[in-house]
């Protein structure tokens, strides 16, 4: 098993290049940032986790495809990943190609998590209609494959459509970034096994209940769509600092877990990733 990180990069947060940096100096295998191009003042829901979890960094979160090329730069190793990429509020597109541009610049170290998300007004203002946004989530990865690795592509969907088009540059990793998805246990994992490549379940708190309780079925969701679950990975949000419950999650098969850090500067990151350091070799495959 693998130890990420992940945070909310702000204009108040430690840099990305200066965190990439220490994350691949300490071991840690992969950054993951989240994203959010804005939060309506009024909404009709609130966080999963409850009106107390949405932060002030959620306001303040910076643009993850811009902050994860700047941690390319100064990297050879760290992997790059969403958690999550909102792609129902952008350009099908526009998104496909900074997905490859990414790729590119990373030398194939980008992982492309994705979600729907919760916030109804957010993506209407976007022009997403809330009820039809898992369809439009589908159809836009499905058309960003066709972009990725066709050097003709068309997609015609009942909210995606395009003609034939020519789109450049392709992604380093064949034939495309994997694509992870986020969200509710039963959710993502459905999503996943359809279109994707690995999934990241919420917290339990979230509805995706413990490891202990969704690996089993996992596997048999995996192995009853025809999918090696072998193939699939699971990535998991707020490693413990606690080296048998990791080895536990690792002996589920979990792929990785990330450490989730303050949108704080490097005085308060910095301890925190010594002291995972430590756990790193011993946990890892």
């Amino acid at each position: 098993m693998e130890i990420g990180a992940q945070i909310f990069f702000t204009d108040y947060s430690m840099a990305p290049t200066d965190l990439a940096v220490a994350l691949e100096e300490r071991g840690f295998e992969s950054l993951w940032v989240a994203e959010h191009s804005h939060i309506p003042v009024t909404r009709r829901f609130t966080h999963p986790q409850g009106e107390a979890a949405l932060t002030k960094e959620y306001f303040d979160v910076m643009d993850p495809f811009v902050t994860l090329s700047a941690a390319a730069a100064v990297t050879k190793r760290l992997k790059l990943g969403t958690a999550i990429c909102l792609i129902i509020q952008r350009d099908t597109i526009q998104t496909a190609k900074s997905v490859a541009s990414l790729d590119q610049i990373s030398q194939g170290r980008f992982l492309f998590g994705i979600g729907c998300g919760w916030n109804a007004e957010e993506m209407e203002d976007h022009g997403t209609v809330y009820e039809t946004r898992t369809l439009k989530m589908r159809e836009q990865i499905e058309a960003m494959k066709e972009i990725w690795t066709k050097d003709v592509a068309e997609y015609h969907g009942k909210i995606v459509n395009f003609p034939p088009m020519n789109a450049w540059p392709k992604p380093v990793q064949k034939p495309h970034p994997p694509v992870i998805l986020g969200g509710a246990f039963r959710l993502a994992a459905r999503r996943a096994l359809r279109y994707g490549d690995g999934i990241l379940p919420a917290a339990p708190s979230a509805g995706s209940g413990s490891p202990e309780e969704f690996m089993p079925r996992w596997r048999e969701m995996a192995e009853a769509a025809g999918r090696d679950p072998n193939s699939l990975s699971v990535t998991l949000g707020g490693a413990p600092e606690n080296t048998d419950l990791l080895k536990r999650n690792r002996d589920l098969g979990v792929t990785r877990m990330n450490v989730r850090l303050p949108p704080a500067n490097k005085d308060k990151i910095l301890p925190i990733l010594d002291r995972y350091a430590k756990l790193i070799p011993q946990v890892r495959n």
